[in-house]
């Protein structure tokens, strides 16, 4: 019993290390640095990337500089399909923990947020639909929502194919924005690239799009999503 409960403590307090690392220290910068490294080694830079995105999405730590670094190193096509699948990867290892090792963890976590009940009822009853709403439209941050549905008792294979379809609009702008920059530096500061009108022209009407596109969506699966909780009994 005391083993289990030194075990538990010592993963909360490396989890918990790691999260204020990522605060206090340039993470992003490395992370940047790195992935502009592995760009040109082609396949194995592919893999060691959907590698170093599932263990930041298991770690809870944000991924958008990842998705936003997959554009700027690899282009909008090819950034999309690695994001497609280390998003895809790292949301389904963190719904199977929450589901088995971390269940008590992440349980204590949302004890406080009363909405989730109804989510999991929602879930029961609707799980396909209620998950690519969340995706859509997410009550809780994306790293957070992978484990809390692991709580839940959607289907696995409903919650692959929902969370795979939720999130390509988001997944698609964030990569177009990185690829819209040209140099390191300039990610970094979150800088627009220096072009001349033709240019200008073609970063703020694709901008303008895909946002336009992205915000239309999201829109619409939260008015969807606030119906079907009220409907839903918890």
């Amino acid at each position: 019993m005391a083993r289990g409960i030194g075990r538990g403590m010592a993963g909360v307090a490396v989890v918990a290390a790691l999260v204020l690392a990522f605060k206090l220290l340039p993470v992003n910068t490395w992370l940047l640095t790195l992935v502009e490294r592995i760009r040109d080694t082609g396949m194995v830079g592919s893999v060691l990337y959907v590698v170093l995105y599932v263990v930041a999405t298991v770690l809870v730590l944000p991924a958008s500089v990842l998705t936003l670094g997959a554009g700027f190193a690899y282009g909008p096509v090819h950034g999309s399909l690695l994001v497609v699948v280390a998003s895809n990867l790292g949301a389904l290892a963190a719904f199977l923990l929450g589901r088995t090792a971390l269940r008590e963890q992440v349980s204590r976590r949302l004890a406080g947020q009363p909405r989730f009940s109804a989510v999991d009822a929602a879930v029961a009853a609707q799980g396909f639909k209620v998950v690519l709403l969340l995706r859509l439209s997410p009550l809780f941050p994306f790293n957070l929502l992978n484990y809390a549905l692991g709580l839940t008792r959607v289907r696995p294979r409903d919650y692959v194919l929902a969370t795979f379809l939720g999130m390509l609009p988001g997944t698609v702008l964030y990569v177009y924005l990185g690829s819209l920059v040209t140099s390191l530096a300039q990610l970094s500061r979150g800088e627009r690239p220096d072009a001349g009108l033709s240019g200008q022209l073609l970063f703020w009407g694709g901008l303008l799009a895909t946002v336009l596109v992205t915000v239309y969506v999201t829109r619409l699966a939260r008015r969807a999503l606030d119906a079907t909780l009220k409907e839903t009994p918890t």
